[in-house]
């Protein structure tokens, strides 16, 4: 951008004059001004020119035929990890804002929301900084975080003793939140037979529906009951936890904490949890000295031997090498062929010049990838509520497949890391599907977590591709999931973090989960891509855990499961722990649940409340998204309507206005669409049908495909919680 003070030379001749629409020569040829989008656009619009018309993205870029920008889609797997979770915690903390009231002293969300803005930057989240920098965003996340702790274990704590809006700022009721919880620690839930009393266990849902999901919480007595908030027993399970969670939680809790955090815990306790839309439930685990939590069955797999798992939807078999080989669905489904390896390309240290594999490019030295052979290290691990398989495929990379009763998808855990590179060689770790679908070169990548766009291996659409990288030029960015099918089967796999994927043979899907490169790929950061992690004197690479889900359907039929699963992989239910003296009392209490909507109400399964924001003006940020494309799915992809009215059953609006996405325009005033002049006729610009007028008396919000409409509410003074 040039910045022009109030004279200028101009041509050594002639001068420029500031006035206060713009800059002049002063014989008046030129107008030199600051541009907006909105000019910009008016202009190139009164051009009256036609326009190719463009509906894919511009993925995958290259700035070279060797230099494609596909790294940086996996590139610091950890980080782009704890953005999503504290994307979706501050979702959830805004929430309860709203429900409590807001205190703009604090504690509040703002601070978290300036961490995760900062945290957008094209450096961040994408994994393109200097590895000092990504440590001051991860510290700025953290400290963030704990602010917004505060309040959300202070909201939970007013709303089970039903305190009125706005006056809980102190509630009797204590709640603390395991923020290490993935690594099997929490000291409330390990410590529940020596306190010698209950641990109340709230369980929060921030989506729109009812849930009833599996929880796991650590503890070390097998002498537990499970009660829920009715006092009534919950089948419960007792699973051993795994030699690599026991190591990776002795090092990483003394890495948080600078303590090793007391002896491991012995068992992941199970037990399936059923919580209302927008709200919580309240469980109580108590030591019983009967004991009624169920106990595993362990199984090592012998070398050479094939095994199976099941629950009541699917089977799964692992082959003679340890790999899986099938899944068979009940019902008219089948079955479907389908081997899981982890691999992993070697970097390309760009000795010729052409650009190495960096925090930005991935660039293989070759385009075949190194399969890790799966170590003898087999356990079978099966129960009434969950079966697992735990996998070692090499020292550094590990591997649990979990079936959970009642679910109809495959769990897979992950733990990778370090990646040697001890012998001098860059990796780019990948898990790869390989199943007997027949996709002929199309797979699918949603887009921003939204629409799903089809790939076509080694094509563009709108250019004839010349395929200099066959591997890394058909790399795309996944933040939600991938899908290939055929005309019987589709295969589906949702991911819990953005990473990069690709289908590189018919039939196959992989994604990269994680890399460590020793060569800068001199595109800005100035450093290799080289993660490690320090405790006390001894440092080596970073260990990434993480989930992948994975399901087949009949083709065209996993819509329904990928947006459903989608929701609540972003969106998982949050635990808070509480310890009573007294399970009795706690159990008198009538308060130990809640729901924001009228209990016989649920959001239609194809919306997703984005945004429930209480402002400092009175009004309350709305947005709700509808989360079917047109023609995605044969009875969801239809116009979907909400009740406010039974949304917020508890208030009253008072009025109601409809902005623009950012609300700051009122719908109202702003422009209509402009029509634009397309090359080809016959591609004509597809309209888009929007949702219909708020009616101020009934308050049904209509929404259609894709749509996304904004609000801002005023509320009269709150009825009740």
């Amino acid at each position: 951008m040039l910045v022009f003070s109030s004279v200028f030379m101009f041509d050594h001749r002639t001068f420029l004059s500031l006035s206060s629409t713009g800059m002049y020569l002063q014989d008046g040829r030129v107008n030199a001004f600051y541009s907006t989008p909105s000019i910009y656009t008016d202009e190139k619009y009164a051009a009256n020119e036609t326009w190719p018309l463009k509906q894919g993205d511009f993925f995958p870029y290259a700035d070279c035929p060797h230099c494609y920008w596909t790294g940086y889609f996996t590139s610091r797997p950890a980080l782009k990890g704890y953005v999503r979770l504290l994307s979706n915690y501050f979702m959830m903390a805004r929430q309860l804002e709203f429900f409590v009231g807001r205190n703009p002293n604090g504690p509040n969300t703002d601070a978290l929301w300036e961490a995760l803005a900062v945290s957008q930057h094209h450096d961040a989240v994408s994994g393109t900084e200097k590895q000092h920098t990504a440590n001051d965003y991860a510290l700025r996340l953290s400290i963030a975080y704990q602010e917004a702790e505060k309040l959300v274990n202070s909201a939970f704590g007013c709303l089970v003793e039903n305190v009125p809006k706005g006056i809980c700022h102190s509630p009797k009721m204590q709640f603390f939140q395991c923020q290490l919880l993935n690594l099997s620690f929490c000291p409330l839930s390990e410590s529940v037979d020596e306190m010698g009393g209950t641990l109340v266990v709230l369980v929060y849902n921030s989506l729109t529906w009812n849930r009833t999901e599996y929880i796991r919480i650590p503890v070390n007595s097998i002498h537990l009951q499970v009660m829920d908030s009715r006092g009534i027993l919950v089948p419960s399970q007792l699973l051993p936890i795994n030699s690599r969670l026991k190591e990776l939680r002795r090092k990483y809790v003394k890495g948080y904490l600078g303590t090793s955090g007391g002896s491991t815990a012995r068992y992941w306790l199970v037990f399936l949890a059923t919580v209302p839309a927008l709200g919580l439930n309240t469980y109580t685990i108590s030591v019983s000295n009967e004991g009624s939590a169920s106990a595993s069955i362990i199984e090592s797999m012998p070398k050479g031997s094939s095994a199976t798992i099941r629950n009541n939807y699917l089977k799964m078999t692992l082959s003679e090498s340890g790999l899986l080989s099938s899944i068979v669905k009940t019902g008219p489904e089948g079955n479907l062929s389908v081997e899981s390896s982890y691999l992993y390309y070697e970097g390309n240290p760009g000795n010729d010049t052409k650009g190495a594999d960096g925090a930005y490019l991935f660039r293989p030295i070759r385009n075949s990838a190194s399969r890790l052979s799966i170590s003898e290290n087999i356990s079978l691990i099966t129960g009434p509520l969950v079966h697992e398989v735990w996998q070692e495929f090499s020292p550094w990379i590990h591997q649990v497949y979990r079936l959970y009763e009642g679910k109809d998808h495959v769990e897979v855990e992950y733990f990778i890391g370090p990646i040697p590179i001890d012998d001098g060689i860059g990796k780019d770790v990948i898990v790869r599907f390989s199943t007997s679908i027949d996709s002929n070169g199309v797979f699918f990548t949603d887009s921003n977590g939204r629409d799903f766009l089809k790939r076509v291996r080694d094509h563009r659409a709108d250019w004839d591709l010349e395929v200099n990288e066959p591997v890394a030029g058909n790399y795309y960015p996944v933040n939600l999931g991938m899908y290939l099918n055929d005309d019987k089967t589709e295969f589906s796999v949702l991911v819990d973090r953005s990473v990069g994927g690709s289908s590189l043979a018919n039939g196959q899907l992989e994604l990269m989960l994680h890399r460590r490169l020793i060569h800068d790929d001199g595109r800005g950061v100035g450093e290799p891509l080289n993660e490690t992690v320090c405790i006390e004197s001894v440092c080596e690479g970073l260990i990434v855990q993480g989930k992948l889900y994975m399901q087949f359907n009949p083709s065209n039929k996993g819509s329904s499961w990928r947006r459903s699963m989608g929701q609540q992989v972003y969106s998982p239910l949050q635990l808070a722990f509480s310890s009573v003296s007294d399970g009795e009392s706690w159990a008198d209490n009538s308060f130990h649940s809640f729901s924001a909507m009228s209990t016989d109400y649920n959001l239609p399964e194809n919306v997703a409340l984005i945004t429930l924001q209480e402002l400092n003006t009175g009004q309350t940020l709305l947005r709700l998204a509808h989360l079917y494309e047109a023609n995605e799915d044969d009875e969801l992809s239809t116009k979907a309507y909400v009740d406010l009215k039974k949304m917020f059953p508890k208030r009253q609006v008072k009025s109601i206005v409809e902005t623009s996405l950012s609300a700051n325009q009122e719908i109202s005033k702003m422009r209509g669409r402009l029509k634009w002049r397309v090359e080809r006729p016959d591609e004509t610009i597809q309209v888009v049908e929007r949702g219909g007028p708020v009616d101020h008396q009934n308050l049904i919000v209509e929404l259609t495909p894709m749509e996304i409409r904004t609000f801002l509410l005023k509320f009269t003074e709150v009825i009740a919680l």
